[in-house]
């Protein structure tokens, strides 16, 4: 659903890669952009250089009277509900996100995926398996590229598929997005430091299913009481899919395999011993969402099975590192919130010393304290929640802290016996002691190849 912009005054907040997307799209479609940001031009870096001449510039704080003179404002995920931002709203100003705005331009196939884990290991997953069919696809959203950046593309036509991973951040702000497929992975606290409980956080996830139709499909976990729960009001057609119990259709696991049994068709059967998903329950979980989100999408049996068969896992998403002294060392950055470390873990095939901790995000870690009693040797402790966390393991596990990832990491190396995994998942946001999880898992993987040199020279 097309809109014309041509004209308007459209702010964006907020100059991360979603924010440049969405100013790249405004510009080229003749609207009149301003961008801002707290942030002066010197720490933003390169972020702005990929904005047209013709973009107005208002950074290291932002004007109130551009944000109530506005037409349009688009939001990067997370903004907080600034003042120019709430006097905006009472003037009547139309706001908006990236995702929802790039929608109103894409003719193609969309496939939302959301839950706070699995949902990029599950987004790739289905990205491997429609680009199997020959057809333009699109893969990002929350996982990298802003879908703003396929308008314009083939992938974004008729014909064309748009897979993208969707935050609860993104979807605040949808109203008109519609995916062809929204997948709701799970629901477990998350960003409860944002929303007002669970209950809000689980409003917001939601808003996948907000704007479809009885012509779309609702893919959701069956294992999962509060996805379900969520669920419950979409207007789509409704399958569930399961790692726990068969279902008269959907998607489920049977003796090791993965059965996916679309309405009025012959059930189809894909291995499940494939070496990422191998004793990975989460990752079977993930496998049979991207099953059913692929086919009813569109993709023939045929390329669902080549795209299974030729994914890999995702870089900080339980990465083996290396291995010394008989020590595996594992790089699960990703994993920032408890549900996500709690799945990971959860039959992990050896003794684990965890190390974990950064910037709390209101949640509870007493799962997160009986996984370990199952799979733990011991827990190495960073960062800002590291007391909170500290107060839920003691008792459980045996518990250390450190200082820095280094010493983290060094801690760990003396923890373990050989036959164990030091695993890096740290349950908790990067940004108290790192640019964002990717600096951390570098960190992290540079002390690991210290440890692994040093193993080799002994």
């Amino acid at each position: 659903m097309s809109v014309d912009i041509a004209k308007k005054r459209v702010l964006v907040v907020g100059l991360g890669r979603s924010g440049v997307a969405a100013a790249q799209l405004c510009a080229a479609r003749g609207a009149r952009v301003t961008v801002t940001d707290k942030r002066a031009a010197a720490e933003l870096g390169p972020a702005a250089a990929g904005l047209p001449a013709s973009v107005a510039r208002e950074l290291g704080g932002h004007r109130r009277e551009t944000f109530v003179g506005a037409d349009l404002i688009v939001l990067s995920p997370g903004v907080p509900e600034i003042p120019e931002l709430a006097a905006a709203r009472a003037a009547g100003v139309a706001i908006t996100g990236e995702l929802e705005l790039a929608g109103r331009f894409v003719a193609a196939a969309v496939v939302a995926i959301s839950g706070p884990n699995g949902k990029a290991t599950t987004t790739t997953l289905v990205g491997e398996m429609l680009r199997a069919t020959g057809r333009p696809t699109f893969v990002g959203g929350n996982l990298g590229e802003p879908l703003a950046e396929a308008v314009g593309t083939p992938a974004a036509e008729a014909g064309g598929f748009c897979v993208v991973e969707a935050s609860s951040f993104q979807l605040e702000t949808v109203a008109t997005f519609r995916p062809r497929v929204a997948t709701l992975l799970n629901i477990t606290p998350d960003h409860l430091d944002r929303y007002d409980g669970m209950a809000g956080y689980a409003a917001a996830k939601a808003r996948v299913f907000a704007a479809q139709t009885a012509a779309d499909f609702a893919i959701v976990n069956a294992d999962d009481g509060l996805a379900r729960r969520a669920a419950d009001g979409a207007p789509s057609r409704r399958l569930e899919f399961s790692i726990a119990q068969p279902l008269p259709e959907g998607a489920w696991l049977s003796g090791g395999e993965l059965v996916v049994q679309i309405p009025g068709q012959p059930a189809e059967r894909y291995p499940g011993a494939l070496p990422w998903l191998a004793g990975q329950r989460h990752n079977q979980a993930n496998a049979l969402a991207a099953l059913l989100s692929a086919r009813l999408a569109g993709a023939p049996p045929d390329a669902a099975r080549a795209g299974l068969l030729a994914f890999r896992p995702l870089a900080h998403r339980m990465e083996l590192v290396a291995e010394a002294a008989g020590v595996r060392y594992y790089d699960d950055s990703k994993g920032t919130n408890v549900g996500a470390v709690v799945a990971a873990l959860d039959g992990f095939p050896r003794p684990v010393i965890l190390i974990a901790g950064g910037r709390d995000k209101g949640g509870d870690y007493g799962p997160l304290a009986d996984v370990l009693a199952r799979v733990g040797r011991a827990a190495v402790l960073i960062g800002e929640a590291a007391d909170k966390m500290e107060r839920a393991l003691r008792g459980r596990v045996a518990v250390q802290r450190a200082a820095t990832l280094e010493a983290a990491v060094l801690a760990a190396r003396d923890l373990a016996s050989r036959g164990d995994a030091v695993v890096l998942s740290p349950a908790c946001s990067s940004f108290d002691m790192f640019r964002d999880y990717a600096h951390r898992a570098e960190v992290f993987r540079a002390a690991v190849m210290r440890v692994a040199r040093e193993a080799k020279a002994s």
